[in-house]
């Protein structure tokens, strides 16, 4: 049975990190593994990312913004994420609609009933099987996002404090709404102690799901 596993968590927390070592641990023990993200996974995704993550896009609406990510959403659904599910793999995913309802809706304030429409609309319905959240302060994950060499800094990171906070307070108020689905991994610990959680968290998960030796 496939499993979809996304990854969440405020900027700076290591998603990107986590998701590449538990794609190789899960390859190590013989699961069928894909990784993506978004937005992006896709060559429209791709061109989608591009304009929405560019720091001189200042004009961009929230409107907008919201309708672009789920655009690629949609587009990787169908092109990437429900092939791989339908093959018996596990999809491995940095953000899913979560950040919607989290950035564009508690961030910006939006009406997250109206948004919980086009979300459904653009994903068909799909949902993760698991939520993995990487709990970091937002000061903290944003100074080591600028510090680091390889990330990149974008449009939503320069964001004032407040709406990091905002998007903060979504998180756990999602979190809490839905505690069978979301799994709170303390990601302010070293990169092995991090992994180490969320083996434990995801093998078990496996197991359960995947009848692989």
């Amino acid at each position: 049975m496939p499993v979809f596993i996304t990854f969440e968590g405020p900027e700076g927390s290591g998603k990107t990190t986590q998701i590449r070592l538990l794609a190789e641990w899960l390859k190590g023990q013989g699961y069928p593994v894909l990784t993506t993200r978004e937005p992006g996974g896709t060559r429209i995704g791709n061109g989608i990312r591009s304009l929405l993550l560019d720091v001189d896009h200042t004009e961009m609406t929230a409107r907008t913004e919201t309708l672009l990510f789920n655009a690629a959403r949609a587009q990787i659904i169908h092109e990437v994420i429900r092939p791989a599910l339908e093959s018996g793999q596990i999809v491995l995913c940095d953000r899913f609609a979560d950040s919607t309802l989290a950035y564009q809706g508690y961030g910006y304030g939006q009406d997250r009933a109206e948004l919980g429409r086009l979300i459904r609309y653009a994903t068909g319905g799909l949902t993760p099987d698991i939520t993995l959240y990487l709990d970091v302060k937002p000061e903290v994950g944003l100074a080591r996002k600028q510090a680091g060499s390889r990330q990149e800094w974008n449009r939503l990171d320069a964001r004032a404090m407040a709406f990091h906070l905002a998007v903060e307070a979504g998180y756990r108020e999602m979190i809490a709404a839905e505690p069978g689905r979301w799994r709170v991994i303390a990601s302010d610990h070293a990169e092995q102690v991090v992994h180490l959680a969320i083996v434990a968290i995801v093998g078990a998960e496996a197991r359960a799901r995947l009848a692989v030796a």
